[in-house]
């Protein structure tokens, strides 16, 4: 049973925990939580490779937050921005990735490559980077992807991929859950690879919880949601702490395949315990990527 909960902040959960030597790859390290999870593993001696959408913004933080590390452009929309990324960081040897990046809730439908734009995002653009990685991992690397109690929004509908270009149905919050579950499943599937390979790599996804952050950018009134959800609602240090926690934390070295809350284990809902699912999601994202 973890000691950490709720109120645990990212500082708190990697205590102790040197990690001089190491090497990770955060997305979205610009901003929220993704710049908090930079901080706190700079803090414990790592080497962060820091992608943003452009690596003006990604080296802007780096240098606000005095961290030494590398900067690099990644636009989880282009594909080739993403493979340009991955090429960037060829000759690295990781000992993690922390899939952060994501958009919310976009109130109209847009497409990239005919996909919805939050499925693209969220799932598409952090497959593509992810797969160019994985041979740089170390052995018992960690990939942590967020994902979001949003996925919950899926259980109906699941992952919907007939509908994948969003033009049959279109409800931003629950293309956004959509997109959440595909990130618990593609968790899940990288890690069944792991196991098969005999590697001793882990993936897992995590949901960090209700915070303020640029994320709710396109919510119509994000006043009014904070608001209903202030009960919930984490600062950006609490945020961070279950991906860091999962990513770091010596507890976690061995566990793969899991959903996380709140620095411990979850049930998701069924579908995202779909191994079939998670395979034809695989397929799906793979043929996709292919195509491009």
């Amino acid at each position: 049973m973890s000691r950490f909960g709720f109120p645990s902040t990212a500082e708190a959960v990697t205590s102790g925990i040197d990690l001089t030597g190491t090497t990770w790859v955060i997305t979205g390290v610009s901003s929220g939580l993704g710049r908090e999870s930079a901080r706190v593993l700079a803090l414990r001696g790592a080497h962060i490779i820091g992608l943003a959408r452009s690596q003006d913004a990604a080296a802007a933080t780096l240098s606000e937050l005095s961290i030494q590390g590398t900067a690099v452009a990644c636009e989880l929309s282009d594909i080739e921005s993403v493979r340009a990324a991955a090429h960037a960081i060829r000759g690295h040897a990781l000992s993690g990735i922390m899939a952060n990046a994501g958009i919310m809730a976009l109130p109209t439908l847009r497409q990239t490559h005919g996909i919805e734009q939050q499925l693209f995002v969220n799932h598409v653009g952090h497959f593509e980077l992810v797969r160019h990685l994985t041979p740089m991992l170390q052995p018992g690397a960690r990939v942590v992807v967020l994902s979001s109690e949003a996925h919950r929004m899926a259980e109906k509908r699941g992952l919907e991929l007939e509908n994948a270009h969003g033009e049959s149905s279109y409800h931003a919050w629950k293309m956004y859950g959509r997109s959440k579950l595909a990130n618990i499943l593609f968790a899940r599937g990288l890690a069944r690879r792991f196991e098969a390979a005999g590697l001793s790599q882990t993936a897992n996804a995590v949901h960090p919880g209700v915070i303020q952050t640029n994320l709710a950018r396109h919510v119509a009134n994000p006043d009014r949601m904070f608001a209903r959800l202030k009960h919930i609602e984490k600062t950006v240090e609490q945020g961070a702490s279950t991906q860091c926690y999962v990513a770091t934390h010596p507890d976690w070295s061995q566990t793969s395949g899991q959903y996380f809350s709140d620095c411990a284990v979850l049930e998701p809902i069924a579908a995202a315990k779909d191994d079939a699912l998670a395979e034809t999601l695989w397929t799906w994202s793979e043929a996709l990527v292919n195509r491009i």
